[in-house]
């Protein structure tokens, strides 16, 4: 192997396991810390302090052309924004009211939450739906149902514990509605830490991969149903109806290429749920059951899914790069919050995960196999199962993406959840201890099945 492919394939290593995403989170850390206020001139002190952070994630987009217009209009053209619009912009403030619809405002952040993460939301969307095919994951529920049973467990024990934090605390009403915020599984990051403990060979990674994919999927569902931008506009469904039954269209008239789904009825789906007030991040997720597809799943991961041509694997394999990327924006832009924004919320967040989640998942298990005699996979104990209940308390990326849009405020309370989400990181050393204390051994190599390859890259 040459210099420049040994190069080439650590390049390819870092991507494939999300460090853009941890850098792009570790920079905007650095960055909001590091920045200094920026005087205003508002008398408003209840408001978050602007910064060259804030003044970056917040920049308008539109301003870069409009300017331009206004350079040319002449200074007898302008006019002074009426009382009306002052005292409803005002209002709108106050009442904590997210601009929506025109009055948006095509910003950075907007950018990359509202549009970019939409492609992520597609592939984790493609894992989901390709779970349910004939040899997925899910796709047996005899076999998968001591994992989804899991699953419950790992959604309702961080749930619970957050909810009881919040009553404890007597913070309901102000961190409340973030229960979602600690439900959340990192694939990436815990099928990582999940292959240091295990080994790629042990059962314990493909029970951790199939809780990951069902929590994914109530992620989604989560999302969309409890977490509306603005009330909903129902009849904005019928354009998502006509987007899916276009895509459909073109899968019976044999068309192959993924663009053609995208900007056609994906841009159409991704616009009516922008209308409708459900998160437009989820706008192409109802499309890619339609897109042409193999009848069978390989597994997450498997090696033998980048042979494969047809439209849907042609999309992730497109895309996959690019989305690396575009986590690493989304970590800049949603990551930087200082410091000293440790706080109650920070403490919920991390007590789901670090303690509801191996609680959750290990309580459920033990359900499974001792009050509905289910089966573990062979090859598993409940060591396995705890430390495996501690890896899955990494959220991270979709746990930083719920804590947006449940506080869509910005300023302290949403920085103390953010704070909980960027820390579940120490799931990882805490499910490496545990494992060392509880004798868990990694796999040796030479034991994985042929057919269940999962190593990436």
């Amino acid at each position: 192997m040459t210099e420049h492919e040994q190069k080439s394939g650590i390049v390819r290593t870092l991507i494939d396991n999300s460090f853009l995403l941890i850098a792009g989170a570790v920079g905007a850390l650095i960055w909001a810390n590091m920045a200094s206020p920026i005087p205003t001139g508002s008398d408003d002190s209840s408001a978050p302090p602007e910064t060259s952070y804030t003044r970056f994630v917040d920049f308008d987009l539109t301003s870069l052309w409009s300017a331009h217009e206004d350079d040319h209009s002449g200074d007898d053209t302008q006019t002074t924004a009426s009382p009306n619009a002052t005292e409803q912009t005002d209002a709108a403030e106050e009442t904590g009211e997210e601009k929506h619809g025109g009055h948006h405002g095509l910003t950075i952040h907007f950018v990359i939450n509202d549009i970019l993460m939409a492609l992520f939301f597609a592939i984790a969307a493609k894992e989901v739906w390709e779970s349910l095919l004939p040899g997925g994951a899910l796709s047996n529920p005899r076999k998968a149902a001591t994992p989804l049973l899991a699953t419950v467990g790992g959604i309702a024990g961080p749930a619970l514990v957050y909810v009881v934090g919040c009553y404890f605390t007597g913070t309901q009403d102000i961190f409340g509605k973030g229960w979602a915020v600690p439900c959340a599984t990192d694939i990436a990051f815990s099928y990582l830490i999940a292959r240091m403990i295990f080994g790629v060979g042990h059962p314990a990674i493909a029970f951790l991969l199939l809780l990951a994919i069902a929590d994914d999927a109530a992620g989604l569902m989560i999302l969309a149903v409890f977490y509306p931008q603005a009330p909903l506009q129902y009849y904005w469904f019928l354009l998502t109806a006509g987007a899916m039954a276009l895509a459909f269209f073109l899968r019976t008239a044999k068309v192959h290429s993924h663009w053609v789904y995208l900007l056609g009825p994906g841009i159409l789906c991704w616009y009516s749920f922008y209308q409708a007030n459900i998160h437009a991040a989820l706008g192409l997720v109802p499309i890619i059951p339609f897109l042409p597809h193999a009848h069978t799943d390989l597994g997450m991961f498997a090696k033998a899914e980048k042979n494969r041509e047809d439209t849907l694997n042609e999309f992730e394999h497109f895309w996959k790069t690019p989305v690396e990327f575009f986590l690493g924006l989304f970590g800049l832009a949603n990551a930087g919050v200082v410091m000293s924004s440790l706080g109650t919320g920070t403490w919920l967040v991390l007590g789901g995960l670090l303690l509801g989640k191996p609680l959750g998942i290990t309580a459920m298990t033990l359900f499974a196999e001792k009050g509905l005699k289910l089966q573990k996979p062979a090859g598993m104990d409940y060591r396995h199962v705890v430390t495996l209940g501690m890896v899955a308390g990494i959220g991270f990326t979709v746990a930083l993406f719920v804590s947006v849009a449940a506080f869509t405020q910005a300023g302290p309370v949403q920085d103390s959840v953010k704070m909980g989400a960027l820390l579940s990181f120490a799931a990882a050393p805490l499910a490496i201890l545990i494992a060392k204390m509880l004798g868990v051994r990694p796999e040796p190599r030479a034991s994985v099945n042929p057919q269940m390859d999962t190593e990436a890259g």
